[in-house]
């Protein structure tokens, strides 16, 4: 189960949200943390097994993520886990329902740190999930105002 899921509604297709939510390396259009995602060398693209490197900042931090899709049903769902070196440390989720003008779509984060990693993280850098959840009303934001034009 996720700890935290966040919708909106967009006047558009769910085959089309879809598609602009798996093509990860546009994801820094979208994201406020995220700046960036580059496929591995021979990865083939949105698919599950897909492997992935993501660039991320916030403030003057800035830091690498390795990812992997797990789940990719177009227009239905797409999933990946992220990894900081070995540790994983979370899974993203996007679900796509149609609605009679559109879709809705759902983002949804599981933190996967291990205890003892994010106890110390929360200290330095403060909670995660406030974060993610102002973090993932922006990512919508910006997912539905790319959609609807």
């Amino acid at each position: 189960m996720p700890d935290l899921t966040e919708t909106i509604t967009v006047a558009a297709p769910a085959d089309a949200l879809y598609t602009l939510v798996s093509d990860l390396p546009r994801m820094g259009e979208w994201s406020p943390e995220c700046t960036g995602v580059t496929w591995n060398s021979g990865t083939p693209g949105p698919a599950v097994g897909a492997r992935f490197i993501g660039r991320n900042r916030v403030g003057t931090a800035r830091w690498l993520t390795q990812g992997r899709v797990v789940e990719a049903d177009p227009g239905r769902r797409f999933t990946f886990e992220i990894f900081f070196g070995p540790l994983q440390v979370a899974l993203w989720s996007y679900e796509f329902t149609p609605t009679a003008d559109g879709c809705t779509v759902a983002e949804s984060w599981t933190d996967r740190r291990p205890v003892l990693v994010a106890t110390p993280m929360k200290a330095v850098f403060g909670d995660r999930a406030d974060i993610n959840r102002r973090n993932m009303r922006i990512t919508l934001d910006r997912l539905k105002a790319a959609a609807e034009r």
